[in-house]
Parts: structure tokens; C-alpha cells; sequence
């Protein structure tokens, strides 16, 4: 239980607590959010920034914070989860996110928070901050996700698949070889098409490539969530509609541009080594532009994936660091 060269032991999760309060928050559009809180309500206030986008939530990302001193906050996006409504793409942007995560704040009277993020998680929180950085107190990140061309092509063209050519090949199986040249949009046509059934296949081989390269070791129960119809509709339609629209995005480094105006914000990046769904060059690019607050946490022994020990080890450490703000 402890890291290769490194003497202090591995950090654990909190012991699994149930949420104390849940709700389904209306937020405009014909979207309605579930949104819940555990630990303290008196506690230091803190986001939960799910990935995908369209992952949604999960019980134990209430154990990354110590339930004595935060009040924790954690919601479905928009179509994904308990979300209503389920998979839908109609005014489901990057900017409607950023104005439900405000509209939450507002909703429970918060004055400032601490955004945790990881992945799509962290795609959202960096939005969010920039966005409104008099109401961030800190923010824990990990697998930074940026959304720029060169991320998208990497994991979903050409560069990922020389480390992964045997999910690869289920990844491209339902897109004929003529369309191969584009398969973010080939994937669109048929995850916004009429057929149900190939809207579904496809919906299973995207979701499985992703779950097949998240770690430095397969998980099986990771695999598994391909296979769920649920939840590979809903990680599948909604991702690949925030990708073939660049994150709806203004310009093509925009998180990274605009890293100088969260500076100021305490932040902690944790980072994967051997990240094939993130990889490290844009953990790299925002730690450069960040500044002394911002400390960036390479894990070396790790994927993407959250629940890696590593990873997870230090994002117990940032939420402990940030408990008292």
C-alpha cells in the first residue's frame, strides 16, 4: 500500500455515507437536475464536477471529503443520471452547465466554494472559474481535459489506438471504412440518427473504448458500463455531441488562454503519467500558466481513472489541504 520510491503510506477513501438531503431542481429549458448533500451541513461548501460529459453521478465520490468539515454537494448534469430529460441534447452546452452549477450555488445561499473536477469534471470546473472566480476557494483537478483538437484527435483518430490497437478495433467495428477518416462525426450521424439499434451499438463500442483505456490496469466493472444500455446512451450521445462542437468553446485554447485570470485560486492538479484518455501535456500547459498557487501532482504509476491508488491517495491530500478555507 505504498507508492514505488515513496515512504508515506497511500491515502484511502472516507468510510461510504449516504446523502442527507436530495432534490430535483428545476433549472430552465425543460431540464431538471438531481442534486444532493452529505457530511456537515455547516461544512466548507464543495462542488462535485462529474466527467463525460453524460457520466453522472456515483456514491462514492461522496468519500473524497471528510464528511466532519464539508458539506458536499454533488449533482447530475444535464441528460445524464436521474436527469431529466434522460440523454437529451437541447440546450445542453458547456455555458448551460456553467449557469447550473450557479444556479445550485444561488439555490442553497453559498457565497464561495471549492470546485472539484476530474476529466470532463475538470473541463467544467476551469469553465466555471474562469467564468466566476470571486466564488471559487479552491479547486482540486485531476486528468485535465481541455477540449482542444489535438485531445480529441488523440483519443479518438489517431494516437491512443497505437497504444490500444485491440479496443480500438471494437471501437471503429460499427463504422464502415469509408467513414473512418472522421469517426467523431460518423459516431454523431448514428447517436442522433433514427435507428435505435445502431444508435445503441454505438452507443456500447463508444462508451467501451473509454472504459478499455481509462486505467494502467482494465477494470472489469469499468468494462462492464459499455455494456449498460443506460448509461452508455446517455456518456455516449451526450460526449460525443460536446465534441464534435469543440466544448462550444469560443476559441480553440481557451481554458488555457485564460488560465492567468484563476491565478489567484488555490489549486491542486492531480495527473495520471501514463493518462491515455487525458494525457499529461494539458495538465502541463495550464500548470505553466497557472502560477505559484497552483500545484501540479504527477502520479506515476496511473492512468485516468479516479479510483487508481495513486490518484485517488492524492485527491484525499487536496480535499484535506482545502477543508478549512
Amino acid at each position: 500500500n505504498r507508492r514505488p520510491n515513496m515512504s508515506l503510506p497511500l491515502r484511502t477513501l472516507y468510510p461510504p455515507i449516504e446523502a442527507y438531503h436530495t432534490e430535483f431542481l428545476p433549472v430552465g429549458d425543460g431540464h431538471t437536475l438531481y442534486v444532493e448533500q452529505a457530511g456537515n451541513p455547516k461544512g466548507n461548501p464543495v462542488i462535485f464536477l462529474h466527467g463525460g460529459p453524460g457520466g453522472g453521478c456515483e456514491p462514492f465520490y461522496r468519500q473524497f471529503f471528510n464528511p466532519e468539515k464539508y458539506r458536499i454537494i454533488i449533482f447530475d448534469q444535464r441528460g445524464s443520471g436521474k436527469s431529466t430529460p434522460f440523454a437529451d441534447l437541447n440546450a445542453n452546452t458547456t455555458w448551460h452547465l456553467v449557469a447550473d452549477v450557479e444556479t445550485i450555488r444561488n439555490h442553497y445561499g453559498i457565497s464561495k466554494w471549492v470546485v472539484f473536477g476530474g476529466s470532463w469534471g475538470s473541463t467544467l470546473a476551469l469553465s466555471y472559474a474562469q467564468e466566476h472566480p470571486d466564488r471559487v476557494k479552491a479547486l482540486v483537478l485531476r486528468g485535465i481535459f481541455t477540449l482542444r483538437r489535438k485531445e480529441l484527435i488523440w483519443f479518438y483518430q489517431e494516437g491512443a489506438n497505437f497504444i490500444f490497437p485491440d479496443a480500438w478495433e471494437k471501437y471503429i467495428a460499427p463504422i464502415p471504412e469509408v467513414e473512418r477518416g472522421d469517426l467523431m462525426s460518423a459516431y454523431h450521424r448514428r447517436l442522433v440518427g433514427q435507428d435505435e439499434k445502431e444508435k445503441l451499438k454505438c452507443a456500447h463500442a463508444w462508451t467501451t473504448w473509454e472504459m478499455a483505456t481509462s486505467r494502467l490496469f482494465v477494470d472489469p466493472a469499468a468494462l462492464a458500463k459499455g455494456e449498460d444500455d443506460k448509461f452508455a446512451l446517455a456518456f455516449a450521445r451526450i460526449e460525443n455531441h460536446y465534441f464534435v462542437n469543440g466544448g462550444f468553446f469560443k476559441e480553440e485554447d481557451q481554458l488555457i488562454n485564460n488560465a492567468p485570470k484563476i491565478a489567484h485560486i488555490p489549486t491542486t492538479i492531480v495527473q495520471g503519467r501514463y493518462d491515455m484518455v487525458c494525457p499529461m501535456i494539458s495538465a502541463w500547459d495550464l500548470h505553466k500558466k497557472m502560477g505559484d498557487k497552483c500545484q501540479l501532482e504527477i502520479v506515476h504509476d496511473a492512468g485516468h481513472s479516479a479510483k487508481e491508488p495513486g490518484i485517488l491517495s492524492k485527491l484525499v491530500e487536496a480535499t484535506d489541504k482545502y477543508a478549512d478555507l
